[in-house]
């Protein structure tokens, strides 16, 4: 993630111990060293794979370099340009630099690009192959544009504090879906030419004391190896295996040890157990270290040297503190990841389509594909999730009268950059244009404005087509709800009467229908207030409690509890329409009427209740002895959302997996056959790839299923396949296909088990451990609607 201002950092100025009312504070952070193991030197890349040519390329030329040009490939610098980051060109050598830019939602801060569904649209689709077709559309706008480097796909933080304010820019709280998507991203952002950057590594799951501040250190998120490899590496791994060619690295403490000057995550797991060979940057000013931060097996820091690294960094060379060996590395890895997405050949210039003043004249450069437009409807549509439907209230079809309330239904009043202005700079180029109160919070921490307003749970301003912060999209042109439904209802002649500023909208009792329509919003740097407010429940209400046909439309970036009205016998319809993008007026018209069918699924459970979440609601703060060292405990393990809900027996509102149609499906024909491979053994033995051993994904059983559309509208399905493990939890999602089927008609579908899903991490061994079973297998259309049900057992080689 790539934020354009530098955060205030310090250090500690005492290295005793306090003493506040009796209890120990501690306020040096020589009292944890150790507790992330050092794990040194950092292997060198070498090659493997299909990382070979790029390899040999690179080594060739970055022998041909000084010691100040290798350290400039490791080191931003400010260019005159609009991205986000830059690195310096070698021009006697040939080599133009590197524009790296946000995000991987979209390419933001600059003008003629498309603005895409965000993270969360996409695993609320669960549609692998759209997820691919997404990220070579919105790569090409990178490419077109000059950007080298797409600060992007995210899948940490995973999702792990309910309430954190970044969940939306990745897929899913679930580790297998999210990993199953940023496959397919990486892969689609790549075959376009550009490399793709899977951040954020690793366990960065809040925004609240991400940063040092004050004399507050970053939180550390302590974790265990096997918590770490079950959950949170989980995705980071399908990352690898898809060719991520650079990892960013976070801004928070893991067990201690701050993430970019790790050296057991970045030598230890990154670079060793995953064979990754390609490079890794830091986050925008989330360097804390000199040479030691190279040593521990960073690569790149960003936006510049952050005072450690650039004249300092070649020092440390010339002294013998930094081996040169190391540098060499990490300029290779900077060097192949250029060749291995064919950079050197017919890539636009660094930057040429990213300005720095935008409302300044300046050559325009349209990134966008008209042929992009269909992915970026069905992309649309596809996250939209319906989770109630009764009396015959949806599809619509030409209704007389339709009374339409709530503040998230027309566009914000601005949409523009400002380079005079920074609060409209802010305001345009972080998401911000219905979030006002954001806004002004930022604009107090960053330009010395005064106090903030309290952060609201909603954007109040409009409607919202993604998050805040440097993951949010750009504003391009787009039909808000409202412009949809003007020219729906001229198409039908349907009467549209509206009030969008009451708490209390006086309803037309002779409407058909009432829409109303909300949003929960968040932003990086920030973590959510509230999963509701009482203002937007209020407005579900009054209207719910005048009209009969009561529609609840909400814009979410994750969870919105929905219990103080979701039994109300008038709100007859409930959809989470998530972010997706400037397709959204027209997609949820085209749902609303029936043109598109309802397909998504929930990424994350609707809990009843805050209380049911458990301890992860929250983020963690500074407390007791630990109120200038933050720690936030993963003593959950792997057992976060259904995991979690399953385990205490926890009722959900809405489980993992929910979605409803407008046609009905019903499961039968399971069938669970092992696969036809020798290589049963409990451990892999296959030689390491990037992502891992080469048989981690060797198929080890194949399940197949007939799902059979016994509605009255064609319609598409998401099959979803669970497995439970002795000693694991209850169940855990392992594969899911997503299929179009005519009404009367039926698909089959199959899913592969690869070593892996019916694996278990042995932190003795260091290795994913194959279990014997037996595997209970659960096939259904959500995690707590599963009618098919088998068992797998895998003979073990000794």
């Amino acid at each position: 993630m790539a934020i354009i201002w530098k955060l205030v950092s310090c250090v500690l100025a005492s290295a005793m111990i306090q003493r506040v009312e009796g209890q120990a504070i501690i306020t040096d952070d020589t009292h944890f060293f150790g507790q992330s193991p050092p794990i040194y030197p950092s292997p060198e890349t070498s090659g493997r794979g299909s990382w070979e040519a790029a390899y040999k390329k690179a080594k060739s030329l970055v022998a041909q370099m000084t010691i100040e040009e290798k350290v400039n490939l490791t080191t931003g610098y400010a260019a005159p340009n609009g991205c986000s980051g830059n690195i310096a060109s070698i021009s006697r050598l040939g080599f133009p630099g590197l524009c790296l830019s946000d995000a991987g939602n979209g390419l933001r801060s600059t003008d003629f690009v498309y603005s895409w569904p965000s993270g969360i649209h996409v695993g609320a689709s669960w549609n692998k192959d759209l997820s691919h077709k997404r990220a070579v559309a919105m790569a090409g706008e990178f490419r077109r544009k000059g950007v080298n480097i797409l600060l992007g796909p995210m899948v940490g933080p995973l999702g792990r504090v309910v309430e954190g304010g970044r969940n939306f820019e990745g897929f899913s709280v679930d580790p297998y879906l999210s990993g199953a998507l940023v496959y397919e991203s990486v892969s689609g952002i790549q075959e376009a030419g550009v490399i793709a950057t899977t951040k954020h590594y690793i366990a960065n799951e809040q925004e609240t004391n991400r940063n040092p501040f004050g004399n507050i250190s970053a939180v550390s998120s302590n974790l265990d190896d096997t918590t770490l490899h079950e959950s949170y590496l989980w995705p980071f791994q399908d990352a690898l295996h898809a060719g991520s060619g650079a990892i960013m690295c976070s801004y928070q403490r893991v067990n201690n040890s701050y993430g970019c000057q790790n050296s057991k995550l970045l030598n230890g797991v990154l670079k060793t157990e995953l064979g990754f060979e390609g490079l890794v940057m830091s986050d925008w000013d989330a360097l804390h270290a000199g040479y030691q931060a190279a040593l521990a097996g960073m690569d790149m820091v960003m936006p510049n040297s952050g005072g450690f690294w650039g004249a300092n960094l070649t020092q440390s060379v010339n002294n013998g503190s930094l081996p040169e060996e190391r540098l060499d590395d990490m300029a290779i890895r900077v060097i192949s990841t250029w060749y291995q997405m064919e950079q050197d050949n017919g890539f636009p210039t660094p930057g040429v389509g990213m300005p720095a003043m935008l409302t300044l004249p300046h050559e325009k450069i349209d990134a966008r594909n008209v042929s992009d437009k269909p992915t970026l409807f069905d992309s649309a549509v596809e996250g939209h999730v319906l989770v109630k439907n009764v009396n015959n209230t949806l599809p619509l079809n030409k209704p007389g009268s339709l009374y339409l309330a709530g503040y998230s239904a027309t566009a914000p009043d601005q949409n523009g950059p400002s380079d005079a202005n920074p609060l409209i700079k802010f305001q345009w180029g972080l998401g911000y244009e219905s979030a006002v109160s954001y806004l002004y919070a930022v604009a107090a921490m960053y330009l010395g404005t005064g106090a903030s307003v309290p952060l609201s749970p909603i954007a109040a301003n409009g409607t919202i087509i993604g998050g805040g912060g440097s993951g949010s999209v750009p504003q391009a042109t787009f039909i808000a709800p409202f412009d949809a439904l003007v020219a729906k209802a001229d198409e039908d002649d349907t009467q549209l009467f509206w009030d969008f500023s009451s708490p209390e909208p006086p309803v037309v009792q002779s409407s058909d229908a009432c829409l109303v329509f909300a949003n929960a919003f968040s932003s990086e740097m920030f973590d959510r207030p509230s999963l509701r407010d009482d203002y937007t429940d209020g407005i579900i209400l009054s209207v719910a409690s005048q009209c009969a046909k009561t529609i609840v439309i909400i814009h979410n970036v994750g969870p919105r509890l929905v219990d103080q009205w979701i039994d109300h016998p008038n709100v007859t319809a409930v959809i989470f329409a998530h972010l997706p993008g400037q397709e959204s007026g027209k997609a949820l018209v085209s749902l609303l009427y029936g043109q598109s069918q309802f397909s998504g699924k929930l990424p994350y459970t609707i809990a009843r209740n805050e209380s049911d979440y458990g301890d992860v609601l929250l983020p963690s703060l500074p407390s007791g002895e630990y109120q200038y060292f933050p720690q936030s405990n993963f003593s959950e393990g792997v057992y976060i959302d259904y995991r979690y809900f399953d385990r205490e027996g926890i009722e959900p509102r809405f489980e993992f997996g929910y979605g409803l149609s407008y046609t009905s499906f019903s499961y039968s024909d399971l069938k669970v056959e092992p696969a036809s491979i020798s290589n049963t053994t409990t451990y892999p033995i296959g030689p390491v790839v990037q992502g891992g051993p080469a048989d981690l994904w060797d198929i080890l059983a194949r399940v197949s299923v007939t799902v059979s559309n016994t509605g009255a509208s064609d319609g598409s399905e998401v099959a979803q396949l669970y497995v439970g493990s002795p000693g694991g939890p209850k169940k855990q999602l392992r594969g899911f296909s997503k299929s179009f089927i005519k009404v009367g008609e039926s698909a089959t579908l199959t899913f592969g088990l690869t070593r892996r899903d019916l694996s278990s991490w042995d932190v003795v061994h260091q290795a994913w451990q194959l279990n014997a079973g037996p595997h209970q297998i659960f096939v259904g259309s959500s995690s707590r609607n599963l009618p098919l049900k088998d068992v797998l057992r895998v003979p073990l080689q000794p």
